[in-house]
């Protein structure tokens, strides 16, 4: 009889396996990212098959607030293969899925501080499809240059360290 126990108690305590599907890796370059949400996406049959095949693509999208409510913008889901005449726009705008209290706090501070909203990544959560989303703040030129600097002096660090072992 315990064991019948130990099962369930193991399968309460398993985490839901998150797989990343499109990753917005220019975002991190160029911008100063300040807080990150996860939020849920509202798809239609044919974009869920169409983002499992890996056909998505996060690299012009942007959320934006109206009426209380999220959507997000040029996120392009390609149309799936298989499907016919229900297949979904590539561009359309989507509705993403926040608790109203969390997108009141995100207008406040973009209308404060001049934040925008940008998409990080689209990930599958167990069987949820769900975008993590920043706050962010645009970089300029010689924030970037800098950060490159950053990076390469950190990168020969690396290697000297590597080679002196």
């Amino acid at each position: 009889m315990a064991k019948v126990a130990d099962k369930s108690k193991a399968a309460k305590d398993d985490k839901p396996v998150v797989k990343t599907v499109a990753d917005n890796r220019r975002a991190r370059h160029e911008y100063h990212l300040i807080e990150t949400f996860e939020a849920g996406i509202a798809l239609v049959g044919t974009e869920v098959k169409s983002i499992r095949q890996g056909r998505a693509n996060l690299a012009d999208a942007f959320a934006k607030i109206e009426g209380g409510e999220l959507w997000l913008y040029n996120c392009h889901i390609s149309p799936y293969d298989h499907g016919n005449r229900f297949n979904h726009d590539p561009l359309r705008k989507r509705k993403l899925l926040m608790h109203a209290r969390q997108i009141l706090k995100m207008k406040q501070q973009m209308q404060e501080k001049g934040l925008t909203l940008i998409p990080l990544k689209l990930i599958f959560k167990g069987n949820l499809c769900k975008v993590d989303l920043a706050l962010a703040k645009g970089k300029q030129l010689y924030d970037k240059r800098e950060t490159i600097a950053k990076k390469d002096s950190n990168r020969q660090l690396e290697r000297l360290m590597k080679r002196d072992r």
